[in-house]
């Protein structure tokens, strides 16, 4: 049903979201810590996402102690 990632995707998705994160460091010191955080949460969705489920379904299938 969910087709998984070959790894040169996972691999350009991670040099991206790295590349993104550096480029947006000056940027992010001068917003509020609300959007940093959100923006953050969205860059690790895309470091996590290595199929086509959705992050958060395979995130809740690991159960609750990956969680706390």
């Amino acid at each position: 049903m969910y087709q998984p990632y070959s790894l040169l995707r996972i691999l350009t998705r991670r040099i991206g979201v790295v590349l993104v994160g550096i480029a947006a460091l000056p940027l992010m010191l001068l917003l509020p810590k609300p959007k940093r955080a959100s923006f953050y949460s969205l860059m690790h969705r895309f470091w996590t996402k290595t199929s086509t489920k959705p992050v958060w379904l395979k995130e809740s299938e690991h159960g609750t102690q990956q969680l706390y």
